[in-house]
């Protein structure tokens, strides 16, 4: 089968390798010098509908899976498919899950589906006077895209006023911003819940745990994603069952009532709060760094599925299943994620991939006179396989230790919770 990855991160690249793995042939648009070594690449963004769609009309690929979001916010999905296309993720209207907050919020509680109570707002004088009003803070979401980044969980009144102003007045988060979603603050343990849905039927694919943190202990401010494992031992089969109730079949039944077509992957943002599963936001493609651990406990061929996915020919007993357990440890640029440092070369990336049981995906990388440079601020995301967690932790920090690149920092405690 000829597959093409659109993306250039870390979860496209794991992406590839299980591609790879099943002896596919793999194209990705537009990769990173990692993935260059993988898949043959083409120079193009991935929100560049125009161009691939272009691609897609000249070397006619059996599958095309979209990792990131933005490309499905655009309407990349309905484009191929109105030329014939087999696609694996949803188009505009499903995508509008995780591209507006409010749309998302709106739909889960027009559904039923278990979420925190929230409002939605457009105006910061507004917004601050309900605040006032209520006395308490609140989790303050920007209403669009902001690269992972556009949500402040507030401690008092005061930061949640900050965040109001930041995002509508000061447009921290440009038109993503414009307008925001208010919601009662939950706490406890986050998962993320990946699942796969061809529009009528469903299946559940893995369950994650994601550290947004960038420093140890959770401290210091959110980024993108430092670090994920799996499984998750405390998201037991009772939780699991009671977020299907509660949660994933409402969202499906939803979808088809809402004639909202949706073949591709539901990852769900869960807090177990007080012992029951909440929905904090719906994404609607795999999650980074979560699909790397994914593909690393995969048996089989994940792309059958995807294809049946994608033809809507779902069948949940068939569905690709999971051993063992992994551990994915970002390796984040200088000064990420405030401003990361670019150009820096990256030393070892042989000797990292030679740990066994370990990949080394690239994310932020690119190739300058011969050497692999720093190109962003995840650089590379490191996933080891292993027998249970503590073996795949191992794996992963010996592989890590090998890598060398100035200023480079990561967490040395993916997994601590389920280790300890």
């Amino acid at each position: 089968m000829k597959v093409l990855i659109v993306g250039g991160g870390a979860r496209e690249h794991s992406l590839v390798l299980a591609a790879k793995s099943a002896a596919h042939v793999v194209h990705c648009a537009p990769g990173n010098a990692g993935i260059a070594r993988d898949a043959t690449t083409h120079t193009i963004k991935a929100d560049d509908v125009d161009q691939l769609e272009a691609l897609c009309e000249r070397e006619r690929f059996d599958l095309v899976v979209v990792g990131p979001e933005a490309p499905l916010v655009a309407g990349l999905a309905d484009r191929l498919r109105e030329r014939g296309v087999l696609v694996f993720g949803p188009g505009r209207a499903g995508a509008q899950l995780e591209g507006s907050k409010a749309f998302s919020k709106e739909f889960m509680a027009r559904h039923g589906v278990a979420t925190a109570a929230f409002r939605v707002f457009d105006d910061a004088a507004k917004a601050t006077e309900y605040v006032q009003r209520e006395a308490r803070a609140f989790v303050v979401k920007a209403d669009g895209l902001a690269a992972g980044k556009g949500v402040v969980v507030a401690s008092s009144v005061e930061e949640t006023i900050a965040a109001i102003r930041s995002m509508i007045v000061d447009r921290a988060f440009g038109a993503a911003g414009a307008r925001i979603v208010l919601e009662e603050r939950l706490s406890g343990p986050e998962v993320s819940l990946h699942v796969l849905c061809d529009g009528e039927r469903f299946a559940v694919l893995g369950v994650a745990q994601d550290h947004k943190r960038v420093g140890d202990g959770d401290t210091g401010p959110n980024t993108g994603g430092m670090g994920a494992y799996g499984p998750v031992p405390a998201f037991d089969d009772a939780l699991l069952a009671q977020t299907l109730a509660t949660i994933v079949e409402p969202t499906v039944r939803g979808l088809a009532r809402d004639g909202l077509p949706f073949r591709g992957v539901l990852f769900i943002g869960l807090m177990i709060h007080e012992g029951a599963p909440f929905a904090l936001e719906y994404n609607v493609r795999f999650g980074d760094p979560e699909c790397a651990v994914l593909m690393a406990r995969a048996q089989g061929d994940v792309f059958a599925s995807l294809v049946a996915v994608a033809k809507g020919a779902l069948d949940p007993a068939t569905v690709v299943t999971f051993e063992g357990a992994a551990i994915a440890v970002v390796v984040a640029s200088e000064r990420y994620p405030a401003e990361p440092v670019t150009g820096d070369v990256i030393d070892g990336l042989d000797e990292a991939a030679a740990v066994d049981g370990v990949s080394v995906l690239h994310a932020g990388t690119r190739e300058r006179d011969g050497a692999i440079v720093t190109a962003g601020g995840r650089v590379l995301t490191i996933v080891a396989r292993g027998q249970d967690l503590r073996d795949a932790a191992s794996r992963a920090y010996r592989a890590v230790e090998r890598i060398s690149i100035r200023g480079a920092h990561y967490r040395r405690d993916i997994a601590w919770r389920a280790l300890a």
